[in-house]
């Protein structure tokens, strides 16, 4: 693909410029409401200091809705794409496997030739999710000074839903198999987690993997490649603060719409 459109962070002075920077890597898709869940992602990411926003389409080439967007979000971002094979676009399959693992490469591209340490948290956004404000503060404390998070106390102790500094998830199923028990499930807390730059630079090859992974199982098979459960932090008031919410933007009705252009306006939705 061609090299990646972004738009550098502004030089900052101050105590801003001391913060480590938040990587939020974002997989989007074309779709009617994609616009939509974009403008509140941005609406956010512009109030949280040192944050680059990756933003990956799942497309052959960049689109022109997303490159329009981008330039005008008024934010540090690098919009990089890559197509999801055909054949794993089928009901039930994980999403977003190939953009998330481009949102990677070019962080790792990016750091390689610098010492460490190098101050920094990845964070994966979706974009038909609704972060607080106060979330970004949490994943950067800490973690965003290259360490690991403190031992807590056993996971089957976290109410339900638990944020926790390493990872933003829901333990809504304590008895499940998966090592971080990672569940897809609605409001109003939804899988997502950030994770040391530190750490994601020290494991190069950790990925996100489609075979070997069972439906539902990436996330939890990923971190099992960078840490274990006993590195993570409770973080939000020993996780009893609800700071993400699945919150996607209701499916537009086109059966009314005409099936051929009538006029010449172009409106963007």
């Amino acid at each position: 693909s061609r090299p990646a459109a972004g738009r550098p962070p502004p030089e900052r002075r101050g105590p801003e410029a001391a913060l480590p920077t938040i990587y939020a890597i974002t997989p989007t898709y074309s779709r009617p409401v994609q616009k939509a869940e974009l403008t509140r992602l941005a609406n956010t990411f512009r109030q949280v200091a040192r944050l680059h926003w990756i933003l990956v389409e799942d497309a052959a080439a960049r689109s022109e809705l997303v490159s329009r967007f981008v330039a005008a979000a008024g934010l540090p971002c690098t919009h990089l794409h890559v197509p999801t094979p055909r054949r794993y676009k089928r009901p039930g399959l994980p999403r977003a496997t190939e953009q998330r693992n481009a949102g990677l490469a070019w962080l790792r591209q990016r750091h390689q030739h610098l010492p460490p340490p190098q101050p920094g948290v990845l964070f994966f956004a979706d974009d038909d999710n609704t972060y607080s404000l106060e979330l970004f503060q949490e994943v950067r404390t800490g973690l965003g000074r290259g360490g690991r998070a403190r031992p807590p106390a056993s996971p089957r102790s976290f109410p339900t839903p638990a944020i926790l500094q390493f990872l933003g998830l829901s333990w809504t199923n304590p008895e499940s198999q998966q090592v971080f028990s990672l569940t897809f499930s609605p409001l109003p807390s939804p899988p997502g987690f950030a994770v040391s730059l530190q750490v994601i630079l020290s494991h190069p090859k950790a990925v996100f993997k489609r075979r070997g992974s069972q439906p539902g199982m990436q996330e939890s098979d990923f971190l099992k490649q960078i840490t274990t459960v006993e590195e993570l932090e409770p973080k939000a008031n020993n996780c009893t603060k609800v700071l993400v919410w699945h919150t996607r933007t209701e499916k537009v009705n086109l059966a009314n719409e005409p099936k051929y252009h009538l006029d010449t306006v172009n409106i963007e939705v």
